[in-house]
């Protein structure tokens, strides 16, 4: 078995300056750390209980299947930012049959992002005996 002591999503964009704008000043993500100079520099945002690094170029768009969760506390409240902020939205907020309510969003290259409040009563959160 592998032990694991960290981990981060690594994404190589099209534009990372672009990039950075969207995760860093429309997201509003703190930085983590940053390494190296240049536009292609890279930098690492705190994600929760992970880290997403915004580093490098790539000709292409990252993978299409590429998706990132990011839990809140209020999706209305962060809808509200997001839109102030000129994000654009995707998908409102609107709670899911297995009950999370859930935003969609994109980055500008089109990765998908999906802004989630988990309810108090949900079992992620609630664990009835425990």
């Amino acid at each position: 078995m592998v032990h694991v002591l960290s981990s981060r999503v690594l994404l190589r964009p099209t534009d990372p300056e672009r990039s950075r704008a969207f995760y860093g000043q429309a997201l509003g993500l703190s930085v983590y750390r940053e390494f190296g100079t240049g536009p292609e520099r890279g930098t690492v945002y705190f994600l929760g209980g992970g880290f997403l690094e915004v580093a490098g170029r790539s000709e292409e768009p990252p993978s299409p299947g590429l998706q990132l969760w990011l839990q809140v506390p209020d999706a209305e409240a962060a809808h509200e930012e997001l839109r102030a902020a000129g994000v654009e939205i995707v998908r409102e907020p609107v709670q899911e049959p297995w009950g999370l309510i859930e935003m969609w969003i994109a980055d500008p290259d089109g990765v998908r992002i999906c802004v989630v409040e988990v309810p108090r009563e949900h079992p992620i959160r609630y664990r009835p005996g425990i």
